[in-house]
């Protein structure tokens, strides 16, 4: 391979054209073309003077201009981002086939012989290239003598963008030099690799924890965000998106977004950026809680449940929690839902708050009010209850829903007088009515005792039901006093006989043997009586004794106190 010169069509035009031309104008001529191949290598600055389809035109102080190709200067759209009148410094690479010189904004230049081929070669260097055709398997480069490059090794992602490297300057690196046939490959993809890897790195040294930086997020995850911050990668978490709380990291930013994101850390071992965008302003727990003590009522959605309570976000980017043990008064809640879902608006009370741990404690009870306070006037002792629903059944009794927050309990052994009881559910189940007495309101302790056998009819109420005021009756008199006799009607019922004001004080107390007469005793001594007719005392209505069987009166029933009163006949 030689590089002897060879004969200049433009100049040979020029001659032929200018035979009038004087030998002093045309040795003036071959001395600038000289001098012009020598500085060919030399930078020089150039001024845009044109820019059409074709080329851009460059003023390089020099009777021609030297040209561009347009397509190094086109963005993404095919938009050329160069203005006229702008400076450039150019390298004049040789001229064209209208005499216009060809120039490169590459600072590299050709080999302009073997010598400086096999330099490059030995030294990796980076040389300079223009791309003049495709060819099968890659494309022929002009490097000073014909060069190939394999596709593989082009840069290129694809065919379309294969074809577009035709007329381009670019960089490359001799790797084969074979200088008996005159083959030469040349790699433009190893330099691309090497120059993106030294801007990375340029990159990442620039990066400092704390700054803010502009990036292109270039994709998205479910955990967050990669953002291109010129070069190199940095993770956006979803948990640094935004302070409110987000379902997925595409709900806030797209792949091609621009961001403007703070560095958090930047590690140099693993090299891995963390950045952030919610840290770009103001922390709303410090916001929001500036004015918020403990005993305030606010008001939040219900964003989340778990097994251990309800998070209500009380302002964006601040949330709550309600414990399961403080969604409601008395009722046993076995999990949130069966008191709030999700979406929700309710009104709670700050329980406890710690703004640098990130917590709020609420409850939705407190803010209702404690039931408790006039329990024992909405239930006083006594009062009746009809059809209240058991909830909950436990080994020693019942529970059951009184409504507004309050709950009694059935001991199991006030369920019934009939038997004795296992179990409360050998009687009762959860979901039934029942109706239950106020036995015990107890509000520090926060009880209320509730009964069932004490409802049960008795014989007191059998026989209340089965007689009238007025109706005869006869008795045995059980004990005296002053003034009042108390006398067995029936078996177990004692009716109460109040005696007249100047009633001696009796003489005598029952014996033990009179105290357990029973009814058919009673009976027997009442018919032996009528028989024989009563003995002189016992018609005097002044005295009674213990023992002794008397006429008497119904002279009162309640059946609320289940208490009788009789009177002698």
């Amino acid at each position: 391979m030689s590089f002897s010169n060879t004969s200049d069509p433009v100049r040979e035009e020029q001659a032929a054209s200018t035979e009038t031309s004087t030998f002093g104008d045309i040795l003036s001529q071959f001395e600038q073309d000289h001098k012009a191949a020598e500085s060919a290598a030399e930078a020089l600055p150039g001024t845009v003077v044109a820019i059409n389809a074709d080329a851009v035109v460059v003023d390089i102080g020099r009777k021609m201009e030297g040209v561009l190709n347009p397509a190094q200067f086109q963005d993404a759209s095919g938009n050329i981002v160069l203005k006229v009148g702008e400076i450039l410094p150019v390298l004049i690479t040789g001229r064209n086939s209208e005499g216009y010189y060809e120039l490169s904004t590459l600072k590299v230049k050709r080999p302009t012989d073997w010598t400086e081929f096999e330099k490059a070669f030995s030294e990796k260097s980076i040389i300079a290239g223009r791309v003049s055709e495709m060819v099968k398997g890659g494309l022929r480069v002009d490097v000073g003598v014909r060069a190939f490059m394999p596709a593989s090794r082009s840069g290129a992602k694809d065919p379309i963008e294969l074809e577009k490297l035709v007329g381009q300057e670019i960089r490359c690196r001799i790797t084969k030099l074979d200088t008996a046939s005159e083959d030469v490959v040349v790699d433009r993809r190893v330099v691309m690799e090497e120059e993106a890897a030294q801007k990375k790195e340029q990159v990442f040294q620039s990066l400092a924890e704390g700054s803010v930086v502009h990036g292109t997020v270039r994709t998205v995850t479910e955990y967050g965000a990669f953002v291109d911050l010129g070069g190199v990668d940095g993770l956006l978490h979803i948990g640094d998106m935004s302070w409110n709380r987000i379902a997925k990291a595409s709900d806030l930013v797209s792949v091609g977004d621009s961001v403007e994101v703070k560095i958090l850390k930047v590690d140099p071992v693993t090299r891995k950026i963390s950045l952030g965008m919610k840290q770009l302003t103001a922390d709303p727990w410090t916001v929001a809680t500036q004015d918020l003590k403990v005993g305030d009522r606010v008001k939040g959605k219900v964003v989340q449940l778990a097994d251990f309570g309800a998070f209500v976000e009380i302002s964006p980017g601040v949330d709550g929690l309600i414990h399961l043990s403080s969604l409601a008064w008395g009722k046993r809640v076995r999990k949130p839902s069966d008191v709030v879902k999700v979406g929700d608006v309710v009104e709670a009370v700050v329980l406890d708050l710690k703004p640098s741990d990130k917590r709020i404690s609420l409850s939705l009870k407190e803010a209702l009010g404690d039931p408790w306070d006039d329990a024992d006037k909405k239930f006083p002792v006594g009062t009746v209850l009809e059809g209240v629903p058991i909830t909950n059944i436990a080994k020693f009794g019942a529970f059951v829903d009184l409504g507004g927050g309050l709950e009694g309990m059935i001991h199991i052994a006030d369920i019934t007088n009939e038997k004795r009881l296992d179990h409360p559910k050998d009687m009762l189940a959860a979901g039934q009515k029942v109706r239950a007495l106020v036995l015990e309101v107890d509000k520090e302790k926060h009880r209320i005792r509730l009964g069932m056998k004490q409802l049960e009819p008795t014989v007191v109420d059998q026989f209340i039901a089965s007689h009238q005021v007025g109706d005869p009756v006869s008795g045995r008199v059980v004990s005296t006093d002053a003034h009042v006799a108390r006398v067995q009607v029936a078996e177990g019922v004692t009716a109460i006989c109040r005696l007249p004001k100047d009633e001696p004080a009796p003489q005598s107390q029952p014996t033990p043997e009179q105290l357990k007469a029973g009814l058919s005793e009673l009976s027997a001594m009442l018919s032996a009586r009528w028989k024989s007719g009563p003995p002189e005392s016992a018609q005097r209505a002044d005295k009674l004794r213990a023992g002794e069987v008397r006429s008497f009166k119904i002279s009162a029933l309640d059946p609320n106190r289940k208490t009788v009163e009789v009177e002698i006949q």
